[in-house]
């Protein structure tokens, strides 16, 4: 069998005026994230991973921001194409990692649900998707609750 691995990361400021999106789940918050699309870095992250370990190129190649088809974009419709462009190629996502960065809100209470959504989308069962959230200690952008970041594993293998 032949399998590859790719990583993704994605950040984006937190803005007035915007729904907080991660992992597909509206998350109640005072701020949002910025972006083309509805912002999800834990979304975009986990589709450039899937990209990169399939040899695809990038969120930005297949969805770029500058393209008004994917103005204010749900990122879970955005992670179905990808899926089909991987099926398209001959890959299929086996496992996810990732991990949300965050100072704020806490996002222990929403990882199941994410975790959910992801699955739903990909097709693929819950146990194979593994989310966590961290904070930076205050540190940086971050830590200063300016912004939000996702970093992302993906596991694929060939289709025969």
């Amino acid at each position: 069998m032949n399998y590859r691995t790719g990583i993704g990361i994605d950040i984006h400021p937190l803005v007035l005026g915007r729904k907080l999106i991660l992992g597909g789940i509206d998350i109640p918050y005072k701020l949002g994230l910025q972006g083309n699309s509805d912002g999800d870095v834990l979304i975009h992250a986990i589709i450039d991973a899937m990209l990169g370990a399939s040899g695809l190129g990038d969120i930005g190649l297949h969805f770029p921001t500058n393209d008004p088809e994917y103005k204010n974009a749900a990122s879970t419709d955005l992670l179905v194409a990808t899926l089909g462009k991987l099926t398209k190629a001959g890959w299929k996502t086996i496992y996810l990692d990732a991990t949300i960065l965050a100072q704020e809100p806490v996002l222990r209470p929403y990882i199941s649900n994410m975790e959910s959504c992801i699955s739903k989308s990909l097709g693929i069962a819950n146990s194979c998707i593994n989310l966590k959230a961290t904070t930076t200690d205050n540190l940086g952008f971050i830590g200063e609750s300016k912004g939000i970041g996702g970093l992302a594993i993906a596991t694929i293998e060939k289709l025969n």
